[in-house]
């Protein structure tokens, strides 16, 4: 009892300490607290089914904080977090109170960053290897961009603490015009403008964050989706319908544009043969790949009359409005890479049999890869690189994403390589790692409960080994992962990377329901219109 009262007193004292400190002071005096040897956890707290260890309150000493909102790194820091939150940052001091039970974490020489945020996803539902492995990789949330019945269920289990995995924000039911690529599987199709409002009236009723359009809508569907979805309050964004400008798409509000789908014709000088061409193209819809397969050519050609003044004033106006791009670059550069870079990827060791072998049908399907193929697949990428680079220069926002689930798309892993390729892009490692962060909080609109690593904010951490400032790759040197105020060791996601590597080996891994599984089998194989 007495051991109780002792606990309850320490605690009334450091968040009576909290309470004032708080008020204005920027600064932590921790110079008293305990050493790491002496880093123990309360009898409460109780280790997760994932090896984590849920203790109420987290101290971690000593690193040097990067919170992601471009204020200088701070050196010899203290984040402490109680529960879900985060309630202080600051450096070092002397009168900081700790109550019995806090576990103090040592990271001198670590650096700690907000939790990482893949903004674009497909497949959470693949409960056994997806929601670990983000975990294990930083990656503390997701924005999933196709919903089904299985995404719903694996994002409420993950609320109610019944399965460890990121925070998701999930689109609804994907809406797409006749003729689409996707007809048969579940989706919202809207041939009529009143069926495109009636697809963003079942967005709602599902319970998705935002609606989410794609490649065949017809433009006055597409207009009457954004309509409805501003009139009940909900983001639109997506692909930008081969029938819609990209200026008309930013101007009717689309939130973000995904895999730079139509910038290559949108600066381009012959911008309206090519959309008077799709407009004009009969879409048949027992075999729409043609269709998709001119789309791909068209963008490409557009590369060759690619207007620099056209381009820098269409960027200018995307800024003005506050339109993103999600880029995806790492399923775009799957293209243009040999073979073997693919297939010999050793993380694909924790990628379920039956989804490598997938894969690698995908690859045989494509046909061979020449190397005037993988030439010409280069030189467009090229394009696509340093156009990102010009819109981020010009003030157009840019968030990090990966599309996995599609061919070669790694979930955990992949976001640290789209986090390279926004460096070699022209993004800035700042930059780059905000696009994840920061940035990816605002653009879901939850930029004052997440996104980095300042007071009120979630206890969705990173502790790297090295600055990720210096070289963006030191993103994946992780030493532990805080997601909800629960604490991963280095020793705890080792163990999570184990079992997932053992579940992969195993036949019929990755088992999810029938409608699921026909849309993973669907994409895996490079199924679609392209990227997702």
């Amino acid at each position: 009892m007495r051991e109780t009262e002792s606990a309850a007193s320490s605690r009334r004292e450091f968040l009576r300490w909290l309470s004032v400190a708080g008020a204005g002071v920027g600064a932590v005096a921790v110079g008293g607290l305990p050493g790491p040897a002496s880093a123990a956890v309360s009898p409460e707290a109780q280790s997760t089914p994932s090896g984590g260890v849920n203790s109420d309150i987290t101290v971690l000493r000593g690193g040097t904080v990067i919170d992601a909102t471009g204020a200088r790194p701070i050196r010899d820091a203290v984040v402490v977090t109680i529960g879900d939150s985060i309630v202080w940052v600051g450096r070092e001091h002397r009168s900081m109170p700790v109550p019995a039970g806090a576990r103090v974490v040592d990271v001198r020489g670590k650096y700690v960053i907000p939790g990482l945020w893949d903004m674009h996803v497909h497949g959470i539902y693949i409960e056994e290897f997806w929601p670990p492995l983000f975990i294990a990789n930083g990656v503390t949330g997701i924005r999933e961009t196709w919903g089904l019945p299985d995404v719903y269920a694996t994002r409420d289990r993950i609320e109610q603490g019944l399965l460890t995995g990121p925070r998701v924000n999930t689109a609804g039911p994907l809406v797409d015009g006749p003729g689409s690529c996707w007809t048969g599987y579940p989706l919202a199709l809207a041939r009529t403008p009143a069926e495109g409002r009636e697809a963003v009236r079942r967005t709602r009723a599902e319970g998705a964050d935002w609606v989410k359009v794609y490649s065949f809508l017809r433009r006055d569907v597409f207009d009457a989706i954004a309509d409805e979805a501003r009139l009940l309050g909900l983001p639109f964004a997506g692909h930008v319908p081969t029938m819609v400008s990209v200026p008309h798409a930013a101007r009717s509000g689309q939130r973000t544009f995904e895999h730079l789908y139509g910038m290559a014709i949108a600066t381009s000088d012959r911008e309206e043969e090519f959309l008077k061409r799709l407009r004009d193209t009969p879409i048949d819809p027992t075999n729409p790949f043609p269709y998709a397969q001119l789309m791909g050519e068209l963008d490409r050609e557009a590369v060759r009359s690619h207007n620099r003044g056209k381009a820098a004033a269409l960027y200018a106006s995307l800024a003005r409005r506050g339109t993103w791009q999600s880029p995806t670059l790492t399923v775009l550069r799957v293209s243009s890479v040999p073979t073997d870079t693919l297939v010999n990827d050793p993380r694909l060791k924790y990628m379920p049999t039956s989804l490598r072998e997938s894969w690698k049908v995908m690859l045989e399907a494509r046909g061979p890869r020449t190397p005037e193929r993988l030439a010409a697949e280069r030189e467009f990428f090229a394009f696509q690189m340093r156009s990102l680079g010009e819109m981020r220069r010009a003030g157009v926002g840019v968030v990090g994403g990966t599309d996995v689930l599609n061919p070669y798309c790694m979930p955990g892993f992949s976001l640290h390589d789209e986090l390279r390729l926004l460096v070699e892009s022209g993004l800035s490692t700042l930059q780059a790692l905000q696009s994840v962060t920061r940035d990816a909080a605002r653009c879901l609109g939850t930029e004052r409960t997440m996104g980095t690593v300042t007071r009120g904010k979630v206890a969705d951490l990173v502790v790297l080994d090295a600055d990720p400032l210096a070289d963006i790759r030191n993103t994946q040197r992780i030493h532990a992962v805080v997601t909800r105020g629960t604490l991963r060791t280095r020793q705890d996601l080792d163990r999570i990377l184990a079992d997932v590597e053992a579940a992969a080996a195993r036949p019929g891994a990755a088992a999810v329901s029938s409608a699921a599984a026909r849309i993973s089998d669907r994409m895996a194989q490079g199924g679609g219109c392209g990227c997702h």
